[in-house]
């Protein structure tokens, strides 16, 4: 295996629009706002930012819009040393955009997936030798369904392990959870997840990230808690994008699972010590530094 190990992301790319507000508008009202800015965003493209700054060779597989948002994505992107040939600018569509308004400490988002919704099973089968060639493959639920099915398939087909973060939540068909080597989901979508009649999930293929209270995985029927790091609490956003991003670079390095969800730990807890999702998010050096210091924390 290369020193660099290979992790293909196929997922959502989008910009965050942010406004804040002392006052949330009631329906037909307007209010004054306060502070507005654009972050890049979209939980494959920060997925893939997250394994970039790990030392991770990262190609990012998506769709965008042919306008300014897009044009602005595909930079910051490319600013990361992310492969950036595999993203489709589509004409006749906006790039991905959420909305998000934070007022008296919570937030209303409208989410419009724009050119991520047009990333087709089609599309993805023009990228066949890039699934083939990858060390493991980082999917999330912010495209159509069908296009992750068709990257499970074709990553099946060539023996390429999967992880599948299954967020925003969905009923998923057995034919992909069996695909599938490992699911991440946090701790309400774990229990969706098993509770759901129509989805049969075998334990071992869970990784269950809890906040602080760490991550379970199963051997054997038995859970094991690997144990967070604690540390203050800054900004939570991108945590599990980080989270997902580090998992997927030390699983395609070789790591055991266990090792691997340790260091991926270390990564999402230096993540919320700052602000932003993929503004916060360390670099490979960051996260040695801090687990030498936090040794103890095993």
């Amino acid at each position: 295996m290369s020193e660099r190990p290979t992790v293909t992301v196929v997922g959502s790319i989008n910009m965050d629009l942010t406004v804040s507000t002392d006052q949330m508008p009631n329906q037909g009202e307007t209010v004054i706002g306060k502070e507005f800015a654009t972050f890049p965003g979209g939980k494959g493209a920060n997925q893939a930012v997250a394994a970039a700054r790990l030392g991770a060779n990262v190609n990012m597989v998506g769709a965008m819009g042919d306008d300014v948002f897009g044009e602005s994505l595909l930079n910051q992107l490319e600013q990361e040393n992310i492969h950036t040939k595999t993203i489709h600018k589509l004409k006749d569509v906006a790039t991905g955009t959420a909305t998000i308004i934070l007022s008296e400490g919570d937030n209303r988002i409208i989410v419009a997936p724009g050119a991520n919704g047009r990333l087709t099973p089609e599309l993805i089968q023009q990228h066949e030798q890039i699934i083939k060639q990858s060390d493991i493959i980082l999917l999330q639920l912010e495209v159509p369904l069908d296009t992750v099915q068709a990257v499970v398939k074709i990553a099946q087909q060539h023996e390429v392990p999967v992880i599948l973060n299954p967020a925003p939540y969905q009923s998923l068909p057995d034919s992909l959870i069996s695909g599938v080597d490992y699911l991440t989901p946090n701790e309400m979508e774990a229990e969706a997840m098993l509770d759901d009649p129509n989805s049969h999930v075998n334990k071992e293929q869970l990784i269950v990230t809890n906040g602080e209270k760490g991550v379970s995985t199963y051997k054997d029927g038995v859970e094991q808690v690997i144990p967070g790091f604690p540390v203050d609490v800054l900004d939570t956003t991108g945590a599990g994008d980080t989270f997902n991003g580090a998992l997927a670079t030390q699983l395609a390095n070789g790591r055991p699972l266990g090792e691997a969800v340790h260091y991926a730990n270390a990564a999402a807890a230096l993540s919320i010590m700052k602000v932003g999702a993929q503004s916060g998010m360390p670099s490979a050096e960051e996260v040695n530094t801090f687990m030498e210091e936090r040794s103890d924390c095993i």
